[in-house]
């Protein structure tokens, strides 16, 4: 029998990623009684698989979803190691990775899929803060990871006091939650530059104009002094 879960948990999720199987539990819970979709975009988003929770395991050892209408998108989320979900309940951004999928057993009820207990939930509370667009003709470009071992460029559409909004960049290209991305040089038009580190809160795949997708991933600033809050602050035209 599924636990008991407050069928509103995310307050506690503002900018954080949870990594407590109490907490974890929580947040699945509600969105299997919200009855929520979740939604993971795979092989580069030519295929969306569309779905919702059914059961958490009260030992937190699986989960179960439901199959997707789309029998292609069922089979190609069967045949890869893990698959990252995502949902929108309330105003909210909550992503989870889930490895091992299986088809359940006949035991279980109704078809569906198994998957092992996630190890983090990621939680973000969409334009929580001042954003800042791009001005317009301005190239916002950002070497992702710079002093990493594979780097790649991207633009960033806008920022906020608490991280940087839609990084936008190649769709092929996916970024877990709570990825750290080393040394990222993100540099305007007309030379100005700073360098910082970021961890990933959530991606998810986006349509552009012309037909284009791009994957867009919501980051934080880590670490930073006041020196470079401010830099931050003055390449980006925050009001203080």
């Amino acid at each position: 029998m599924m636990t008991t879960a407050d069928p509103n948990p995310t307050v506690s999720l503002v900018g954080q990623m949870l990594r407590a199987p109490g907490e974890i539990a929580r947040v699945l819970n509600s969105l299997v009684m919200r009855s929520e979709p979740i939604i993971s975009d795979l092989g580069g988003g030519k295929l969306v698989f569309r779905s919702r929770l059914r059961f958490v395991d009260p030992a937190r050892a699986y989960i179960i979803i439901e199959l997707c209408e789309d029998d292609a998108a069922t089979h190609a989320l069967l045949a890869r190691p893990s698959a990252t979900f995502h949902a929108e309940p309330s105003g909210w951004h909550v992503e989870f990775a889930a490895a091992d999928p299986k088809p359940t057993s006949p035991n279980e009820g109704a078809p569906g899929i198994r998957l092992r207990f996630p190890e983090v939930v990621a939680g973000h509370r969409r334009r929580a803060e001042e954003r800042v667009p791009t001005p317009p003709r301005q190239a916002l470009r950002c070497i992702v990871d710079e002093a990493g071992v594979m780097s790649f460029d991207a633009t960033m559409a806008n920022v906020s006091r608490g991280g940087v909004g839609f990084l936008q960049y190649d769709p092929t290209i996916s970024l877990e939650p709570g990825t750290v991305l080393k040394g990222c040089r993100i540099e305007n038009d007309s030379g100005d530059s700073i360098v910082v580190d970021m961890e990933v809160r959530y991606s998810q795949l986006v349509d552009l104009a012309e037909g284009r997708q791009a994957q867009s991933s919501g980051c934080r600033f880590l670490n930073l002094s006041d020196a470079q809050t401010a830099r931050i602050e003055l390449l980006f035209g925050l009001k203080p």
